[in-house]
């Protein structure tokens, strides 16, 4: 019978060995926090980290021994250079924690508390005078945090001046909402279509975005990712009675203007009940958040419990018991992304977690593919982390037998192990490899080009893996594959039906809509439509023309004049180009048969619009009657379009200051029809 690693540690005698863990787990703790916090990077999971974290705590416990530097005796992040640094006045600590939904019964004994959620951002304790925020800060590492002061005035939700003009300290969670997310995302796209700039990344959650904007050095780029303050605590309120209560507390800032965490009032009767309640909410939580918190609400009484080292004795947080599967792991698939990496999913028979059947979980990198000693065939565990994320918690075999790749699934080049930190990832080596290009076709198939729906970036990436799309042409080959795609996840019958009609609809189309697809760099919509326009959608023309001729169309100038004389010129972008057009029937622009009333005056658009589909279709629209689309206000701009025209945007105080007038959708739509 194979023994354990805790039984190999016992054979070595009880003190070495475990001094030795302690060491080894202070360390591998310490480097996967400093991988999460700092460097928004991921090489444990969940799972494996909380593990690991109670394995120390009760080797601490037992020996007596708290390493310098010991995770349990240090809270959150270090400080980052970059901003000023301030020590708080008081330590700020963590939460002890429970996945017992009947040891919360228990802590709470015969006293009342206070159950919300335990949202995942950024911890910032705000200070007010006279009225007006004064001084924020990040909770740093517990007792030395960054003083955001400037990004925290440009958070979405929080008040700049309050009623209360005595002096006022409350903390809260800075975070970003899932739906704010998803638009930001949705709006780099949409910016990277417009540029036609390809090497934009989508952001990987909400957290590490939220992270990365609070603790900017400007904060123009704060206000632009829509972080949201959430009081979840007072800490002084100056000659204000508020009694004994958490609740009353959190009421009154209620009162302030502020948001506060949503909360419900519980006993030992009714906490596990509204657990459970909180636990059917997840999937439709627009705030991100990792588990429960439990506070007293009788503050005195929650106040003479004190704290220990680490942890406050009136709160406590609750994480959610991972439901954990057993199965066979049956297949490691490598999926190659567009930054090189390429990244090990775990395939297993199907298991049912959390209501839902499971059978992929990604392993993230190599360092976790090792660690777990993985072997097709093993026996392994899998959980949900956050009741949301398939993930591998531990394997019961161990073979360790996997074999790495040494070529890369989608280009067949060569394969290599580099080290990224602490970490060990597989790369392909290969510049051109056509994984690496994921963007060039996510925005081909977008709305704004070729319009192909049921292309996500996701299923790109997917059919990308599997060898199926090399070059724009392929998409309009994949039919042929229908054995294959019925098979990927997420597709079926009826949706391969519909990907199909999607495609062959898109053949027939325009060349101005060709141009802004294949990613000429800089010629999005609008730089398409100028040119195809200027050369009457002469494509030869187009190719023919060489950069002085290019430069002279109104709109382009000499650096998109060279970069579509680069990309004609050049047999790796050109060729393709050729097979694509094969593939579909290009018609002329028809024109909008109305009288140019708009020509020669020069419009930007901003902000969101309601009249029409999206800033493109409204460009679109000002072009068909003859006018021009900028992307910025100068001195040339007649109008700006601002639904919002009291705003103080960049583009309004810019318009204000040139004298340019700023209209509505309205305001736009009548003058055109005046005009008319």
């Amino acid at each position: 019978m194979m023994s354990t690693d805790k039984e190999n540690r016992a054979a070595q005698g009880p003190e070495k060995s475990d001094r030795g863990r302690i060491r080894e787990l202070t360390d591998l703790l310490n480097r996967a926090s400093e991988a999460y916090y700092n460097e928004n990077a991921e090489i444990m999971s969940n799972l494996e980290y909380d593990r690991l974290y109670d394995e120390l705590a009760e080797l601490e416990k037992r020996t007596g021994i708290v390493m310098a530097g010991s995770p349990t005796m240090r809270v959150g992040y270090t400080a980052a250079d970059e901003l000023p640094k301030e020590r708080h006045e008081k330590p700020m600590l963590s939460l002890d924690k429970t996945k017992d939904r009947e040891a919360l019964a228990q802590w709470l004994g015969g006293h009342e508390g206070l159950l919300s959620w335990k949202l995942d951002g950024l911890t910032v304790v705000l200070t007010y005078q006279n009225g007006r925020l004064e001084k924020a800060v990040t909770r740093g590492n517990g007792e030395v945090g960054e003083v955001i002061t400037d990004n925290a005035r440009v958070f979405t939700n929080l008040p700049l001046v309050i009623p209360c003009k005595e002096t006022l300290i409350l903390r809260g969670e800075a975070l970003i909402r899932y739906s704010d997310f998803e638009k930001i995302n949705e709006a780099l796209e949409a910016q990277a279509v417009e540029t036609g700039d390809l090497s934009f990344a989508r952001y990987k959650n909400p957290r590490n975005l939220c992270s990365g904007s609070v603790r900017q050095l400007n904060n123009r780029i704060t206000a632009e990712r829509r972080v949201r303050f959430y009081a979840f605590s007072l800490v002084q309120a100056d000659h204000t009675d508020l009694g004994n209560s958490r609740e009353s507390q959190l009421r009154f800032l209620r009162e302030q203007g502020f948001e506060t965490v949503e909360f419900v009032r519980v006993n030992s009767q009714t906490v596990a009940r509204k657990v459970g309640e909180f636990e059917q909410r997840i999937a439709s939580n627009d705030l991100p958040s990792d588990g429960l918190v439990l506070t007293l609400d009788d503050i005195a009484y929650g106040n003479s419990l004190g704290t220990t080292a680490k942890f406050p004795r009136d709160s406590i947080a609750f994480k959610w018991a991972d439901e954990i599967g057993e199965t066979t792991l049956r297949e490691m698939e490598w999926s190659a992304s567009r930054t090189g990496l390429i990244n090990p999913v775990a395939i297993f028979d199907p298991v049912e977690l959390e209501g839902t059947t499971v059978k992929r979980a990604s392993v993230h990198n190599i360092s976790i593919v090792r660690q777990l000693k993985l072997g097709i065939g093993d026996r392994i565990t899998v959980y949900k982390a956050n009741m949301i994320i398939p993930q591998i918690a531990e394997n019961l075999t161990q073979s360790d037998s996997l074999q790495i790749p040494q070529q890369c699934p989608v280009c067949g080049e060569k394969t290599q192990i580099r080290r990224d930190k602490d970490t060990e990832v597989l790369v392909c080596t290969n510049p051109e490899c056509a994984a690496k290009k994921i963007k060039a076709f996510s925005l081909f198939v977008s709305r704004s080009a070729m319009n192909i729906e049921g292309l996500s970036e996701m299923t790109l990436e997917k059919m990308i893996a599997a060898g199926l799309i090399r070059e724009f042409a392929d998409i309009y080959h994949l039919s042929e594959h229908r054995d294959v795609i019925e098979e990927m996840e997420g597709f079926g019958a009826k949706s391969c039906d519909r990907l199909f009609e999607a495609i062959e609809r898109s053949r027939k189309t325009t060349l101005s809509r060709v141009l802004s697809a294949v990613g000429i760099p800089g010629i999005g919509v609008s730089g398409a439509r100028i040119l195809c326009g200027h050369f009457e959608d002469d494509l030869e023309q187009i190719r023919a023309a060489d950069t002085e001729t290019l430069s002279a169309v109104d709109g382009i100038g000499p650096v998109l004049a060279d970069n579509i004389r680069r990309f004609f010129d050049d047999p790796a972008t050109a060729g393709p180009l050729d097979r694509l057009l094969r593939e579909l029937v290009v018609t002329r622009e028809q024109p909008s048969g109305r009288a140019q009333i708009l020509s020669g005056k020069t419009f930007v658009i901003t902000g969101k619009v309601d009249h029409f589909e999206n800033r493109d279709a409204l460009k679109a629209y000002i072009q068909g009657l003859g006018g021009k689309a900028a992307g910025s206000v100068s001195s040339k701009t007649d109008y700006l379009i601002n639904n919002d025209v009291t705003s103080n945007s960049s583009k309004n105080k810019k318009a204000r200051e040139l004298g340019i007038p700023i209209l509505s959708e309205e305001d736009f739509l009548k003058m055109c029809e005046d005009d008319g």
